[in-house]
């Protein structure tokens, strides 16, 4: 028993360092502007202010919406068409299938800087730049989210699919009614991470973006922080509106990260 407490008291303690910072994040949002240095930690006047100007008068609403876009299209994309090609290398056979999977495989291997100058190139010649199209469509190619999704859909028995194709159903019916139900959880965590990832991208879009209304969260707040810097209460108000959609979908895609985690400890 005394064990079990110091374990549950480091984890609380490591559980409180990991936090603290967003808590003070959020608490000094809700400060008057001016008192962002104040070192209460509860304050006395809590205000909305902050966010009412980040949203209105730095035009965080704008930023805010181009980033929902941004990342709702490229999660949802980049997740469909990962499952598409899971399908079609967990369960089709094709010439070269395991060469080009591991073809795909080794391409997480070479840093993402190595593609932006030609992927900025591209873009430019193709007109996109302060497009949403050159903020999506370069990172839909999820090859981690591909390997994820390969190795849960050959967890799945090929007699189902096989009783589905005898059925009548096409090979998108069989994706639709067979493996999407019974991949849920991983097609859930792979569009979060994906979700994730195009939400908090910086550089790129900050490279494609020459005007204002095109900002996304990220960049936007950078240039807040550059143009604004001695203003911490509107910063810390705009760092808490950059993590509120992460937290909100984390909420309610978490269910679907303990069934998998469980399904793979049964299966394992």
């Amino acid at each position: 028993m005394g064990k079990k407490a110091l374990i549950y008291i480091f984890l609380i303690v490591l559980a409180f360092v990991v936090l603290f910072p967003f808590f003070w994040m959020v608490i000094t949002s809700f400060k008057p502007l001016g008192s962002g240095l104040s070192m209460k930690i509860i304050p006395e006047n809590p205000t909305v202010d902050n966010f009412k100007l980040v949203l209105t008068q730095y035009r965080f609403s704008k930023y805010f919406v181009n980033s929902f876009i941004v990342a709702i299209l490229g999660a949802t994309f980049s997740t469909l068409f990962a499952l598409l090609a899971a399908y079609a290398f967990a369960k089709r056979r094709f010439f070269f299938k395991n060469g080009l999977f591991l073809l795909f495989l080794s391409a997480m291997m070479v840093p993402g800087m190595m593609f932006m100058i030609p992927q900025f190139v591209l873009v430019a010649r193709l007109g996109w730049i302060n497009t949403y199209r050159a903020m999506v469509v370069p990172h839909l190619a999820n090859v981690f989210g591909l390997f994820l999704l390969t190795q849960f859909i050959r967890q799945i028995p090929t007699s189902l699919i096989e009783a589905s194709r005898i059925d009548g159903a096409s090979e998108i019916g069989v994706i639709r009614r067979v493996v999407l139900p019974l991949s849920m959880p991983i097609v859930a965590t792979v569009f979060l991470l994906s979700f994730q990832f195009h939400w908090n991208n910086f550089l790129w879009q900050l490279i494609v973006t020459t005007k204002e209304s095109m900002y996304t969260v990220p960049v936007g707040l950078a240039m807040f922080r550059s143009a604004h810097e001695e203003l911490y209460t509107l910063r810390m108000a705009a760092s808490s509106i950059s993590i509120f959609p992460i937290a909100i979908l984390f909420l309610f895609t978490q269910r679907y990260f303990i069934r998998g985690l469980t399904e793979g400890a049964i299966k394992g």
